[in-house]
């Protein structure tokens, strides 16, 4: 058995950074780009004021001043004059300041009786007017490589781009193997069960940027497992779950090397987890995950993430480990790196009591793993210990 760490990285080895692609501004959220973008325009294109009220020059800008209106400026339509001595143009929130102002006195500070205003009362020292290119100017970059939020989108909108270039998103197949599965809506025979993990699987790899497509089962023979890799073809990453073990059913890796896997390692120091199996396939990166559901779950969090990330460019560090405090002991843990699926209540944590691979239910509780390392002693309450978030 190899060590988490050392699996992670022959892991990383079988995968590099996918091609770009272009798509619709639109169509962006979500997406990781791919290169730098700059902008094709200032933001704002003109000083603008930031209030409604009355722009004017700032030398005349004292309380009982009186000054006449000689125009209008609205967003949109600026006001095409220019702002002489003793004159003000009416103006609005986002409008372009007119030429010879450069103050904006707010209309509540303001009374008005036809085209004359007063001054009222007496002015904030802010010019209230947004400069030209305050919020960014041409050239100004918003840079690769990040996963684009709505915010990024409503940037690159501003600065008039339409379409960007992303990194494709990882094609992935998940394999559920054996006998004993059914999917979920039909009717399970009396020794069989239901298929959880691609469905679990799937949604964690969808939601980190990849597109998981679910294969059919495929049944404890090798005629089976040869179909499910053909329909695998075209992917990036093939996930097996289940069937890579060295029991009399289990056949994934013998049908992988007939079918041209070069094998990385078999077997990860870790709990839940130990029979996980990778290399590649052709032009695929293969992973064989174990069947267990919490097995998989946690496999797919721990080494399946990562090499999601690796392909669409993003930071494949370590995830930083976090510390919490004990509120219940911990008995000294075993030879394997052990991922106990535990309950963080503010600072606080406790693992559950039940640790069987198999309960989907306390998984489904948990909101973070524990993590022992091997021979790690045992723990008293009050003891800080190392958890990632779920």
């Amino acid at each position: 058995m190899i060590t988490v760490d050392d699996a992670l990285a022959q892991l990383m080895t079988l995968v590099s950074v996918l091609e770009a692609e272009d798509v619709p501004l639109i169509e962006a959220a979500g997406r990781v780009l791919a290169t730098d973008v700059s902008a094709r325009r200032d933001q704002p294109p003109f000083a603008a004021s930031a209030m409604d009220g009355y722009a004017l020059k700032s030398t005349e800008v004292e309380q009982h001043s009186i000054l006449k209106v000689i125009g209008d400026s609205a967003a949109g339509h600026r006001f095409d004059g220019q702002v002489g001595p003793g004159q003000a143009v009416r103006i609005f929130t986002g409008a372009p300041v007119p030429e010879g102002a450069d103050f904006v006195v707010i209309q509540e500070d303001i009374t008005r009786n036809g085209d004359l205003i007063t001054i009222a009362n007496a002015p904030s020292s802010n010019s209230n007017i947004r400069a030209k290119g305050n919020d960014f100017a041409i050239g100004s970059t918003l840079d690769a490589p990040r996963v684009l939020t709505p915010s990024d989108i409503a940037l690159l909108a501003s600065m008039n781009v339409a379409t960007v270039s992303v990194i494709r998103r990882p094609d992935v197949a998940l394999i559920s193997t054996g006998d004993e599965l059914v999917m979920p809506g039909d009717t399970p025979g009396p020794d069989q069960i239901i298929a959880s993990n691609t469905f679990g699987l799937k949604a964690m790899i969808d939601a980190l940027g990849a597109h998981a497509r679910i294969l059919p089962i495929a049944r404890d023979n090798i005629a089976s497992l040869r179909t499910a890799f053909k329909l695998a073809r075209g992917a990036d990453l093939v996930i097996t779950i289940g069937g890579a073990s060295v029991g009399d059913h289990d056949l994934v890796g013998k049908v992988a090397a007939d079918l041209g896997l070069e094998q990385s390692f078999y077997k990860v120091a870790m709990r839940p987890g130990k029979p996980l199996m990778a290399g590649r396939m052709n032009e695929a990166a293969m992973v064989g995950l174990p069947g267990n559901p919490v097995s998989a779950m946690i496999c797919g969090k721990i080494f399946i993430a990562p090499m999601i990330e690796a392909m669409l460019g993003l930071d494949t560090n370590a995830p930083t480990l976090l510390k919490a405090q004990l509120i219940e002991p911990l008995t000294a843990n075993g030879p394997r790196q052990h991922y106990m699926r535990a309950q963080l209540d503010g600072s606080e944590i406790r693992a559950f009591d039940r640790q069987d691979s198999a309960l989907l239910t306390v998984l489904a509780s948990a909101n973070a793993l524990l993590i022992r390392a091997p021979f790690d002693p045992a723990r008293k309450t009050g003891e800080m210990v190392d958890y990632l978030p779920l």
